[in-house]
């Protein structure tokens, strides 16, 4: 099975304080791949996912873009200019929004001469549990079903893999290729607050339960030693 290393997202709200966490994380084997969200890449632009490439890491740029077909494609042209590994787009959109972000993704990419990063669909948000689901957004079932129902539209469009809780993982591969991606937020160490995670799992829990990569912000981010706390994820989920 095919895993990455840690994914540490940057969720911080100045270039500054990204810059300081890059210095964290230098030299470190394996690398972790950086995740640039919405707070960070609406306060600091492009300018922000330039000097991750600089210093070497590779960047998964998750911006969940969700909007009509036409606007999704051209956004994602312009992103796959950028050289970032990953991308999100929301798995609610449909599958037309689907493959125009595809589409637009790849004609970027290629435009600017760069690889074509792995397109991954957001399924549902770790912070949304069945409740919420149910009675807030009006989808019955459980979270699961739901779950394996976009994945496997992802999957037909043509995407990487999705972006999912490591509890959904094993659902996911019964209805999708052994090669289709499944990247994992809501990692929590053993003892660590979940904040507003409710869909949580351990790093060596992800990595029993088949995910290729963990998605990890706060409890690295905000420990006393941020390098140190990356360190110690990595050997848990690289090595389960």
């Amino acid at each position: 099975m095919q895993r990455f290393a840690p994914m540490v997202a940057i969720d911080v709200a100045t270039q500054a304080e990204a810059l300081a966490l890059f210095d964290q994380f230098t030299g470190l084997t394996p690398a972790p791949i950086v995740k640039l969200g919405m707070e960070l890449y609406y306060a600091a632009g492009p300018t922000i996912v330039k000097e991750a490439r600089r210093r070497g890491f590779a960047v998964f740029l998750d911006l969940k873009l969700y909007d009509i077909p036409n606007t999704v494609g051209r956004a994602m042209h312009a992103l796959g200019k950028l050289g970032v590994s990953f991308v999100t787009v929301h798995a609610a959109g449909g599958s037309e929004m689907l493959q125009a972000a595809l589409t637009g993704l790849q004609t970027g990419a290629k435009e600017a001469g760069q690889p074509q990063p792995y397109l991954l669909a957001i399924t549902e948000l770790t912070s949304i549990d069945q409740r919420i689901m149910n009675e807030e957004q009006g989808i019955p079932g459980p979270v699961a079903a739901t779950v394996q129902r976009y994945a496997r539209m992802a999957e037909q469009v043509g995407l990487a893999g999705v972006v999912c809780s490591a509890q959904e993982v094993q659902a996911i591969r019964e209805v999708t290729g052994e090669h289709f991606l499944c990247v994992t937020p809501g990692i929590r160490p053993v003892g660590a607050a979940k904040g507003d995670q409710k869909r949580v799992v351990t790093p060596s829990q992800a990595h029993q339960l088949g995910s290729n990569a963990i998605v990890c912000g706060r409890p690295i981010t905000q420990a006393p030693v941020p390098r140190a706390a990356y360190q110690q994820i990595a050997v848990e989920f690289m090595e389960g």
